[in-house]
């Protein structure tokens, strides 16, 4: 004798369906500034350390403290950059994480 089927599962409700789509929606949206914000950061990244190449003749015409600016970028500068766009990362993300989890917790 063949198994019975299993009975259906029970519809959704509205209210499910409704909350779904709220936590879908924040987190399409968590990703997408968390794609927007790493794709600024590291056209920072490479603009600070490609122009500083690129254009070390016309930086080494402008001086800070008594030094060109092409020497000052690449010694110093560069790693400050780095520094502060990892700072900013850190910062951001954990802002943009705590948004999204008060959207779990309101859609839960």
């Amino acid at each position: 004798m063949p198994p019975e089927p299993a009975p259906a599962s029970e519809p959704h409700s509205d209210a499910d369906i409704r909350r779904q789509r709220r936590l879908l929606a924040a987190r399409a949206a968590h990703w997408r500034r968390t794609r927007r914000l790493t794709a600024v950061l590291l056209a920072l990244w490479v603009v600070t350390g490609f122009c500083t190449v690129f254009f070390a003749r016309e930086l080494a015409r402008i001086t800070v403290f008594g030094w060109p600016l092409s020497f000052y970028m690449a010694a110093q500068g560069a790693s400050l950059v780095c520094l502060a766009i990892t700072g900013v990362y850190a910062w951001r993300m954990r802002r943009l994480d705590a948004g999204y989890a008060r959207a779990l917790e309101g859609g839960a």
